[in-house]
């Protein structure tokens, strides 16, 4: 298939959640029909959570066979598990403890008070994600995987201008001197982001229209790592108006 590229804007963030959190169930169950089993790959931040919470409080959380469903982190922040800074701890609120899903299933990152160092855990997480890599594939597929956006254009903990989002061949880094805090992260590498049959990049707010507009414009992803972003099959900005703000029109679907 090729790849397709899509920009979705909503009139604002709730209404954002909820679309999201609706195509993901939907797709989920219709990705369900076709395959043993599916791997997601999470992200973090207010919308990402956000997205998380609308899945859990929908009516149609019932229609998915979580028992089928495998849930990873495209990056992590290094502290301890208890951490309410951690992706895995404000996921595991939001949805997975919500939902039944077998916890074998969810494949979090090592925390800082796991016994490992910081080059272990990403080692670690690297042979964890080689459990259910295609023999014939470079890098392990992930079905969907979510995408927040900073402000300056980062995606996972790929910082611009930085060796991480310039990583081709590990799947797993350590990331030390992150300009956002904390200062220490694991992250996915883009390789793999991009061995995604499709990611979905979901972000809300005018402090992300230039970031957004600079990665649609055709930006280097090494100065604005989003517009590196690119799945396989498919790769989709969901987006509230005020992101949508620098966005040419002809780059706006008027649907999905």
């Amino acid at each position: 298939m090729t790849n397709e590229r899509r920009v979705l804007v909503h009139p604002d963030k709730d209404a954002l959640v909820a679309a999201v959190a609706a195509r993901f169930l939907t797709k989920t169950a219709d990705l369900l029909d076709e395959l043993d089993r599916v791997h997601i790959c999470l992200t973090g931040g207010s919308v990402g959570i956000g997205v998380l919470a609308a899945i859990a409080d929908s009516h149609a959380v019932r229609t998915v066979d979580w028992s089928r469903v495998h849930f990873w982190w495209g990056d992590e922040r290094w502290v301890e598990a208890a951490s309410d800074d951690r992706n895995e701890k404000q996921a595991r609120e939001a949805l997975l403890s919500r939902i039944e899903v077998p916890e074998e299933n969810v494949h979090p990152f090592p925390a800082a008070d796991s016994g490992l160092g910081l080059d272990e855990a990403a080692d670690a997480y690297a042979r964890d994600l080689a459990i259910f890599g295609d023999s014939t594939a470079v890098f392990p597929r992930f079905d969907i995987t979510f995408l927040g956006v900073g402000p300056d254009g980062h995606i996972a903990s790929l910082f611009p201008d930085r060796d991480g989002i310039r990583e081709t061949e590990r799947t797993v880094i350590s990331v030390r001197n992150s300009p956002k805090p904390p200062p220490e992260r694991l992250s996915l590498t883009r390789p793999v982001l991009n061995a995604s049959a499709r990611i979905w990049l979901v972000l809300a707010g005018s402090d992300k229209a230039s970031a957004l507009g600079l990665a649609l414009a055709g930006a280097s992803y090494t100065e604005v790592p989003a517009a590196g972003a690119k799945g396989r099959k498919r790769t989709v900005f969901f987006v509230d108006r005020e992101a949508a703000a620098e966005v040419p029109e002809n780059l706006i679907a008027p649907e999905y």
